[in-house]
């Protein structure tokens, strides 16, 4: 391919704001109802845990034990405030990187150096915290602790209510250091692992167009981020529970249940959810394009 091909290919390939804000957050939607299992195992493993109830490393038994004792019901619990979440998170974080990324992108490539994609994600990432992700994590969060607790939440409405009748605005806004550290680092390393590998292929002539490929990218970026980012998803989680320990409280509670190791308590399951989520979000987000861009853009180019 020649480099006015390659430039012509990348001026093609810029995605208007109206169907980054489309496409992610459908992807989004898809891939939080589609793994969220995973992520009820790794909010559980990483909560307080009860005394003489230790929590197991294998997230399918930690899934089997809840759908044993508490019913198929119990592990999607906080499910809908995660899939109303991730439909604005990822609309948000979508449209946020490709702006980001269409202003800093090299004009004759159409690509980024890899320091650039990683800030374009960690700006996009810090957009989506205070806007989507703080305040649906610390529903999802509050109910599944509530869930093996107190139940005193009879769904997310009423989990708001309650939470903003006790603690107010701050209170629906719990954790938010913890969760916009973990946001800006994860779509850091997420959106700019996944960019990193899409530059390379553009570069070396390899097919972008198929879906296995946008798998293969989505699942790496999702090995990449979860190992980067860890700790802080745990303070997050902890921070977040039904109790909304602040994060000082959260990250010296931490230390107590296990030092260090119990920082990356939770990886294993969360990598069986992000790996599944990273090649399922960035696959639906590549196809909601396709289908979503041609009817778009008559309206775009008017």
């Amino acid at each position: 391919m020649s480099k006015k091909s390659g430039k012509d290919d990348a001026s093609s390939k810029t995605t208007p704001p109206i169907v980054s804000l489309v496409a992610g957050g459908v992807a989004g939607g898809i891939e939080a109802a589609a793994t969220y299992p995973f992520e009820f195992a790794k909010t559980r493993a990483q909560l307080r845990q009860e005394h003489g109830q230790p929590i197991p490393r294998n997230p399918f038994l930690v899934v089997f034990r809840t759908w044993r004792g508490e019913g198929i019901q119990a592990l999607y619990k906080g499910c809908t405030s995660l899939i109303i979440g991730s439909i604005g998170k990822d609309a948000v974080r979508f449209l946020s990187f490709d702006t980001i990324k269409h202003a800093f992108a090299d004009s004759e490539t159409g690509t980024l150096t890899p320091l650039r994609n990683l800030l374009a994600g960690m700006t996009a990432g810090i957009v989506a915290s205070f806007t989507a992700v703080t305040p649906t994590e610390r529903i999802k969060t509050a109910l599944i602790d509530d869930a093996r607790t107190a139940r005193r939440f009879h769904g997310p409405i009423h989990a708001i209510a309650v939470i903003w009748k006790e603690h107010g605005l701050a209170g629906i806004y719990r954790g938010w250091e913890g969760t916009t550290l973990k946001q800006a680092g994860a779509t850091a390393f997420r959106m700019g692992t996944y960019n990193i590998l899409k530059d390379y292929e553009r570069r070396h002539d390899i097919p972008q167009s198929g879906a296995a490929t946008n798998f293969a990218n989505g699942a790496v970026a999702g090995i990449v981020t979860t190992l980067c980012t860890q700790p802080f998803d745990t303070i997050k989680t902890r921070s977040q529970s039904a109790t909304g320990e602040g994060v000082v409280h959260a990250t010296k509670g931490i230390w107590e249940d296990g030092g260090v190791r119990a920082f990356w308590r939770g990886t294993t399951m969360r990598l069986g959810r992000t790996v599944m989520a990273g090649g399922i979000l960035f696959t639906a987000y590549e196809q909601v394009v396709r289908v979503v861009r041609p009817v778009l853009s008559p309206i775009i180019e008017e």
